[in-house]
């Protein structure tokens, strides 16, 4: 298990991370490549973005962007302007590309492509890794150890504190077994605190929630942690902007 050492008298870390995902979701993500949802990741990044940093400086908060290399080659001044404002930098593949549908060697070479990107357009080399799908193939792991990176968050075994990831060797008709814990520290994910799923439309997907209702949910899964976990994190994803308008701004944090 990982451990925090929070401030003297803070219960609990609050990170309102972002997956700017912008134009490269529509392609990874959901391979829709038309001139319609080209639109809806110009405004992630012409629109959602400015109103998140905004926001963030108005309150004094400084988060993790985790941003696909596409993001950052397509829309790089907007990019600039997080990592100028105090904003980490984190790894969230090239174009989003989806890591249990491509071979080692193709997730291989697209990491080394983000790092290059990251590198001529940022001068940044970041040292925390996002699976672009919230997923990991047999080698991820592999990968993310090989290339140094100090964080994960892409993973779901535990909700409220970090951890160390497993390999597991799945068994069909016995139990399953763990293998060694990775070095790497996990910051655990969760769609719960994903404000995509519950606001954004894909078709398939209705999106569109009450934004009270979303909000209640991020509240009591905070008040959860504070009051029952200690020395937890609340780690939050923001990649749809239009999730801003349930943000609790408003909210007294008591552990933040």
């Amino acid at each position: 298990m990982g451990t925090l050492k929070l401030p003297a008298g803070k219960k609990i870390a609050v990170n309102l991370g972002v997956d700017f995902d912008a134009q490269s979701l529509w392609l990874g993500g959901f391979n829709r490549p038309s001139p319609s949802y080209m639109s809806r990741g110009e405004f992630g990044a012409a629109v959602g973005m400015p109103r998140i940093l905004d926001l963030f400086k108005a309150h004094g908060i400084t988060s993790t962007f985790f941003t696909p290399a596409h993001t950052v080659d397509t829309f790089p001044e907007i990019c600039r302007r997080f990592m100028e404002e105090g904003h980490e930098l984190g790894h969230h593949g090239y174009y989003h590309e989806n890591p249990t549908l491509i071979g080692r060697e193709t997730e291989k070479r697209l990491l080394d492509l983000a790092f290059k990107t990251y590198k001529d357009q940022l001068g940044a080399r970041p040292v925390g890794y996002r699976s672009p799908y919230w997923d990991y193939s047999d080698n991820t792991l592999d990968l993310v150890e090989e290339s140094g990176f100090l964080y994960d968050s892409s993973l779901m075994a535990r909700d409220l504190v970090p951890y160390r990831p497993q390999r597991w060797q799945v068994r069909w008709e016995k139990g399953n077994v763990a293998g060694p814990a990775s070095k790497v520290l996990e910051i655990p994910v969760s769609w719960y605190l994903d404000d995509f799923p519950a606001l954004a439309y894909t078709g398939a997907q209705e999106g569109m929630s009450d934004t009270d209702a979303v909000l209640r949910r991020w509240k009591d899964i905070f008040d959860y942690g504070y009051r029952h976990v200690p020395n937890g994190i609340y780690a939050m994803a923001l990649p749809d902007a239009r999730g801003v308008e349930a943000m609790p701004s408003d909210y007294n944090w008591p552990g933040k």
